[in-house]
């Protein structure tokens, strides 16, 4: 393929003074020109998670060539090559065994809620103190006559008893 003189007086919508009378085949496995151009053009980048949620395992590879067919398929060489290795597995495997070495609290446990004020993230410290026991987080409500503290687990069934203000203050479970 030929590219168009930049400083060619010609205007670059003129007709071609001669259309191309064969198509270029596609090159399919590198050869030493394109190894030899430089930097592969084509890119695909693959997203590969295990899960819904942003702490499910990713896997992030990314193939280079010099042609849209020829980075097709290296990238589906390299799919088959992940799976048939155990890449795959390992990556969750690994990920779990992690996990499991994690000393620290859940990210909900103990800590305060999070909101986003004033252009910033900040955290409100509920008032339910250290008698509270929910590993999930609570969310304060307040209304005019009545405010709680409600658990924030996803699934109702795994939600904790809210805590009602009392006249005191406090926050207690009816």
């Amino acid at each position: 393929m030929t590219y168009p003189d930049p400083f060619d007086s010609r205007s670059p919508w003129d007709e071609p003074e001669k259309t191309p009378t064969a198509l270029e085949a596609p090159v399919t496995t590198p050869t030493v020109e394109s190894t030899l151009l430089g930097p592969a053009p084509f890119v695909i980048g693959f997203t590969l998670k295990a899960g819904n949620g942003f702490d499910a395992e990713w896997l992030t590879p990314r193939v280079y060539g010099h042609s849209a067919e020829e980075t097709a398929q290296r990238g589906a060489e390299l799919l088959t090559a992940m799976k048939s290795v155990g890449l795959i597995d390992l990556t969750a495997k690994a990920a779990e065994y992690t996990r499991t070495q994690y000393k620290g609290g859940s990210a909900a446990a103990g800590s305060a809620p999070k909101r986003f004020e004033n252009g910033k993230v900040t955290t409100k410290s509920t008032p339910a103190g250290e008698a509270d026991d929910c590993e999930h987080g609570r969310k304060l409500v307040e209304k005019s006559d009545w405010a709680a503290l409600f658990c924030q687990a996803r699934e109702k069934s795994d939600q904790c008893e809210p805590l009602w203000r009392q006249k005191d203050g406090s926050y207690k479970a009816k």
